[in-house]
């Protein structure tokens, strides 16, 4: 059954985006903005670890998931150490994270041949 929540939850959260996309103006960053953003918002009104909690990579995979690693990295890190985890928490809560998105897309350079789009 897990595995189900977390492919159901995932989908809608994809669901929302590709519908953003589809009938509105919005442009895909805005859309990337948007979701992190939520992510963020949902995860200082408590609203967001209860969902993680039930859909589990559901959840956390998506965009949204990546705001909600960030508010929590940076709620830890207030509570540890003051102010100054406010400005570090987000970051070092996502830094495998983003140093495995950099290593990959190196990886994928690699092996990807380059060329106009023209």
């Amino acid at each position: 059954m897990d595995y189900l929540w977390a492919f159901l939850i995932g989908g809608a959260i994809c669901a929302i985006g590709q519908v953003l996309i589809d009938f509105t103006k919005l442009t895909p960053a805005r859309i990337l903005v948007l979701f992190v953003t939520l992510g963020v918002a949902l995860t200082g009104l408590g609203l967001y670890g209860p969902l993680v909690d039930f859909a589990g990579a559901g959840a956390t995979v998506p965009l949204t998931g990546f705001g909600y690693l960030m508010a929590k990295g940076t709620l830890e890190a207030v509570r540890e150490q003051g102010l100054l985890g406010a400005f570090t928490g987000g970051v070092a809560a996502s830094a495998a994270g983003i140093a495995a998105a950099v290593f990959f897309g190196y990886v994928a350079a690699l092996f990807s041949k380059s060329g106009d789009k023209s």
